[in-house]
């Protein structure tokens, strides 16, 4: 080998902490990324379309389906009876989640049976060719209809309580007890759920699933058909788009794709049309909040009761960790002396609720906003005055315990509030704002700054755990495959950056492959924030091994230690030589030394027993705020945001460029949830937005006129993440409570900010002109 190469290049194209543009970034935005829908049909294709019920709850007397059968290019037609091992695919296992209906409906729109045809459009057309007769029952779809029939719970609730919240209640100087409705929320993923299965030999089958959660949909194609985990491989490669929608609804096309190509034994495609998909899957739980809060003249908090229900559907799915995790964040930035909190999981006749970003943390955080917004109007305070009173204390203060007995030990919400505050102006443009309103006859403005304190792990300790398969190739290319799944978030690139930086290469060196069960087993769903920490760590760890072993390597090759042996820019120095990277990789491989290497990692320190409510669920928190001015039309109640300033603490940031993406794309999307973004069932159980026809998700145009974000760029992570490092998917989804909370600021304008607005989410104008109705009235 030449011992004088050419002079190395100074450094690789993407380290890590650097902007680095997402791997697929130039295939979204020219149509060329494949999803499953793109991938050429293997030949003999069939297709398949669900049949859906039109009770919300009821039993089935009679489901003829002979017109089905009988319509030209109708394959096959599934019912309950068909499902080969088992008809349940309860992420929960409590067997109340059925592939199909048998025998009972208990939400409009269930699947009752699923077509097969040669054809899409045949399959489509075919189902809804079925004659059901139905024995109506009694149904609930609201929260207070189903505790007015007796409260039915999905799941076990929870109690998170420290002190005699109770008894102290009465002790405070002040007093007030409110109940706020917080909404639900469609994901609308722009690639609706899809499956595609592929049978193979034996009991074999192979699954092409747009899902959060491969190892999940492996385990339920497996339970369906009553064979072995190790005969279903899943295949992800990318989703447009997840949101916590594909952790587990994507269960039922893949089992229903695989049931019927391993009868038939052809590939079968199941793409459901957008109705259907709005229809049939799971949402963001609606929640009801009732709390009852002591606090002293200054604004802080003593104690607080408050219970939380939800409305979560025919079945459990993640409604437990959901409810237990908006008990987790009801607390937010605040400290409470006395505290008891309760979650109550309501049975209802509406599709099964499910993961959406931020898996309930957002509710408890919006209800905690709600109860110092009435604090503030109650002693006629700023809020922000009020946060500041309550917000945790340093650690060794005393106000650094949780309702769930955590010490919150990373506390920086003090420095981030007080840096957003001065940069964004608040208390001069807070102090123009009075002055407008108070001139103002039909517009007026408010502004609210709003801190989001959000911990970070999985609550079910089990799923905190990442592996990943690392090849070096002999030209010196490196093959990575991993957990995580990719629906537009950046992980591949991040984890890609992990790789480039530990063999300090350039990152078109790194192949980030579909994400398989047959590669990387017992994966966990790529949510809770978690993607990148759990498997950046993994692939650190499989670097880690790799290293070594050249490292060992170079010290026998050339007779030196570790200590002379380092990986540089592009090169491996061995005591004064740089050997080019393929060159030392050929060497090795020359010299039989392993190459590849499987790499794990699990989250430490953390633990939690749910029946004490006690434990330490989350491994760190990250912290943001947020500044938001709007503007109302009193006689309309239309809306503008006027402007937004975000201070996000995303600790050592592995790619900002990725990590602001994130925080403007959560911004956006929370604030769709608490403004345009409703779901109506009528008085018969139906879901009349189904359609983006009827449901109102942000538009470009809606988005904030003036747009600030920046990262927290002195923050890193006090735990050892990947990079130190903090988790960005799910935390910005909260910093919008500050645009509800300006809009509550403006219609209490209107009785001279005596009243507490009481504004629910979302708020559409039809509710801020209500609410200022209302409070013209007081």
């Amino acid at each position: 080998m030449d011992s004088t190469p050419a002079a190395p290049k100074t450094a690789i194209d993407a380290p890590l902490h650097a902007e680095r543009k997402h791997d697929s970034a130039h295939k979204h935005v020219t149509g060329a990324a494949d999803y499953i829908d793109d991938m050429p049909e293997p030949a003999g294709t069939l297709h398949a379309a669900l049949g859906m019920t039109d009770r919300a709850h009821a039993e089935i007397v009679e489901m003829d389906l002979s017109a089905v059968e009988a319509a030209p290019g109708v394959v096959l037609v599934l019912t309950a009876k068909d499902m080969p091992h088992s008809n349940d695919i309860s992420p929960s296992h409590l067997n109340d989640e059925p592939v199909l209906a048998d025998g009972l409906v208990e939400f409009h729109g269930q699947p009752a049976f699923v077509v097969v045809a040669e054809t899409r459009d045949i399959a489509r057309r075919a189902a809804r060719l079925a004659r059901i007769t139905y024995r109506d029952l009694p149904h609930q779809t609201d929260i207070l209809d189903a505790i007015a029939a007796g409260g039915a719970l999905v799941t076990k609730p929870l109690t998170l309580a420290r002190g005699e919240a109770e008894a102290e209640l009465d002790r405070a100087e002040h007093r007030l007890k409110g109940r706020m409705r917080i909404g639900g929320q469609e994901h609308f993923y722009l690639e609706s759920h899809i499956a595609l299965a592929i049978p193979g030999e034996d009991d074999e089958v192979t699954v092409w699933s747009s899902t959060q959660h491969p190892s999940e949909v492996q385990h339920m194609v497996a339970h369906v058909l009553g064979v072995p985990s190790h005969a279903v491989t899943v295949n992800v490669r990318r989703m447009g788009g997840g949101f916590g929608g594909k952790e587990t609804q994507g269960n039922q096309f893949a089992a229903l794709a695989a049931v019927a190509a391993k009868k038939l034994n052809r590939p079968v495609k199941f793409r459901p049309d957008r109705d259907e998909d709005m229809t049939a899957t799971g949402k963001r739980h609606d929640f009801l909040v009732d709390y009852d809060v002591a606090f002293d003249g200054d604004g802080r908090i003593h104690a607080l009761s408050a219970n939380f229900a939800a409305r979560c559907g025919y079945s459990s799915d993640l409604s437990g960790p959901v409810t237990d995790r908006a008990l987790f964040h009801a607390d937010n930035a605040y400290f409470y002396p006395h505290v008891r909190l309760t979650s109550q999981p309501l049975k209802t006749n509406t599709v099964s609720n499910t993961a959406y970003r931020g898996f309930g943390g957002p509710q408890g955080v919006v209800g905690a906003e709600r109860v110092i917004e009435e604090i503030a109007y109650a002693l006629g305070k700023d809020p922000l005055e009020i946060r500041k009173a309550n917000f945790y204390g340093l650690k060794g203060e005393g106000r650094d315990l949780t309702p769930y007995h955590q010490q919150v030990e990373d506390n920086v919400i003090h420095r981030v509030v007080a840096e957003l505050e001065e940069s964004s102006a608040y208390q001069a443009r807070r102090a123009a704002i009075l002055d407008f309103n108070a001139s103002s006859r039909i517009i007026r403005k408010g502004i609210a700054l709003t801190p989001v304190k959000f911990g970070i792990s999985f609550t079910m300790t089990p799923f905190n755990q990442a592996g990943a398969l690392v090849h070096v190739y002999q030209d010196g290319s490196i093959h990575l495959n991993h957990g995580g799944t990719e629906m537009g978030q950046g992980l591949h690139t991040k984890v890609a950056q992990v790789l480039a930086d530990c063999f300090q290469c350039d990152i078109g060196r790194v192949k980030i492959t579909a994400t398989t069960t047959g590669k990387v087993p017992n994966t966990s769903a790529t949510a809770a924030s978690s993607g990148t920490d759990l498997n950046g760590m993994a692939a650190f760890d499989a670097a880690r091994q790799i290293k070594e072993r050249l490292i060992a390597f170079a010290c026998e090759r050339w007779q030196t230690t570790p200590d002379n042996v380092a990986f540089v820019p592009h090169h491996v120095r061995v005591g004064t030589e740089e050997i080019p990277f393929p060159d030392f990789i050929r060497q090795a491989y020359l010299a039989r030394v392993q190459l590849s290497a499987a790499g794990f990692y699990k989250t430490p320190k953390i633990h939690w027993d749910r029946a004490a409510g006690r434990g330490t669920p989350f491994y760190y928190y990250a912290y943001g705020a947020s500044v938001s001015e709007v503007s109302i039309d009193t006689l309309t109640g239309e809306y503008i945001v006027e402007r937004v300033d975000v201070l996000h603490d995303v600790g050592h940031s592995l790619n900002p460029a990725i990590d602001i993406g994130q925080v403007e794309g959560g911004f956006v999307q929370g604030m769709g949830w608490l403004t345009t973004e409703e779901l109506w069932w009528d008085a018969k159980g139906r879901l009349r937005t189904h359609a983006p026809s009827t449901y109102k998700i942000p538009l470009a145009s809606d988005r904030p006129k003036v747009f600030n974000v920046r990262l927290a760029e002195w923050s890193k992570n006090a735990e050892p993440t990947i990079g130190r490092s903090k988790a960005v998917g799910e935390p910005p989804f909260m910093l919008p409570i500050s645009v509800l909370e300006a809009l509550s600021m403006a219609v209490a304008s209107v009785a001279d900010y005596r009243v507490c607005p009481r504004l629910d989410a979302p708020a559409t104008p039809e509710r801020v002109l209500m609410a200022v109705e209302r409070l013209k009235g007081a």
